[in-house]
């Protein structure tokens, strides 16, 4: 007598076998890929089995990667600091009631809806040397940006492009960070005032010790989306001037269709998976802790 398969694996099988194909075979295919010679200028198929020679040269005689690591770790470092600060005291300002500040909290979610690759584009013409009213205002206000044109500045680029990733992602880890201020027992804060504590002494002696774990999951969160940024750097700086604001995603898309050497962006793809599993595994561990 056969058993009877249990509907819910019937109403599972559809997502199952979706993720199967759109996650699961894109990974462990790319992984075998990663060990293979696959050059598309020279051969329409993956070549000889390589082993582990691609991730050998990409950490230790490759330095266009290792220089893709350095601006990534510069990226990330100020657009995790600069995201966290600027939504934290964003949140701060709107947590009072009122219809203005109402309004405010729900016209943060139209950055977070737009496209990365729109954002980009809105961003680069805004710094235009010649029509760009951000490159007009900011030249007025700062005297010494004068003349100066955004993205052929290796600094000035990198600094447009972590401008423009704060811009899209700061409202969304506002309304994170506002849920963290929402769960603090007013009770605690009052009693604070009472015993004659200023607003400053409440907030770094009660309120951020109660959002701390929402602090740490908004930097971790943000620094799995600054890893991965790669629409809003493609379409603003295309990686330049030169390499400076070429990151590790970026320099993946580099190598596989600006060199066709599929194998090797392939390792340089795990490469960056790897860090990205490592930082999901402390968010993880901090979500099940909390």
């Amino acid at each position: 007598m056969t058993k009877r398969v249990p509907a819910w694996v019937w109403l599972l099988s559809p997502a199952l076998l979706f993720v199967l194909a759109m996650a699961v075979f894109p990974l462990g295919y790319s992984f075998v890929l990663s060990l293979r010679e696959w050059k598309l200028a020279r051969m329409d198929e993956p070549g000889r089995w390589v082993g582990l020679e691609n991730y050998w040269l990409l950490l230790t005689d490759d330095p266009e990667f290792m220089d893709s690591v350095k601006v990534t770790a510069v990226f990330l470092g100020w657009d995790v600091v600069l995201t966290l600060l600027l939504a934290l005291g964003a949140a701060l300002l709107l947590k009072r009631q009122g219809r203005a500040y109402s309004l405010a909290r729900v016209l943060l979610i139209l950055p977070f809806v737009m496209s990365p690759a729109v954002i980009g584009i809105s961003f680069r013409f805004f710094l235009n040397a010649e029509y760009g009213i951000a490159q007009h205002l900011l030249s007025s206000l700062i005297p010494a940006l004068q003349g100066k044109i955004w993205l052929s500045d290796a600094k000035l680029a990198m600094a447009a492009v972590v401008a423009s990733d704060i811009w899209h992602w700061a409202p969304y880890m506002t309304l994170m960070i506002l849920g963290g201020l929402a769960s603090v027992p007013r009770e605690t804060e009052e009693a604070a005032r009472v015993d004659g504590a200023g607003p400053i002494r409440v907030f770094l002696d009660v309120t951020l010790p109660q959002i701390w774990p929402v602090l740490g999951v908004v930097a971790i969160l943000k620094s799995v989306f600054a890893l991965k940024a790669f629409d809003t750097i493609f379409t603003l700086s295309n990686g330049g001037p030169g390499t400076s604001t070429q990151t590790l995603a970026y320099f993946v898309y580099n190598t596989a269709f600006g060199y066709y050497d599929m194998g090797y962006a392939a390792a340089a793809a795990y490469v960056l998976t790897a860090v990205l599993l490592t930082i999901a595994m402390f968010y993880l561990r901090l979500v099940i802790r909390k």
